[in-house]
């Protein structure tokens, strides 16, 4: 997979902190950016996934019967 440059505007202190937390893991900045972006994009698409799994199984899933409840029903009482 090729590899392309960002550019991320950050305030001073944030960039601070970020090289200080790298130096600590023993990685740079920007792979500690990539790591976290990749992490963000994967989670939203097994989010994704899952939705459109739910929606499949909920679209294809057969009547059970039971009881329509109306408005009245609901609030009888």
């Amino acid at each position: 997979m090729s590899k392309r440059n960002l550019t991320v505007q950050l305030d001073d202190d944030v960039i601070t902190r970020a090289k200080v937390m790298a130096a600590r893991r023993g990685t740079s900045v920007s792979a500690l950016v990539a790591q976290e972006l990749e992490r963000i994009v994967d989670a939203d698409a097994r989010y994704e996934d899952a939705q459109r799994r739910a929606e499949r199984a909920l679209t294809s899933a057969r009547a059970r019967g039971g009881r329509r409840w109306s408005r009245d029903d609901l609030h009888a009482g």
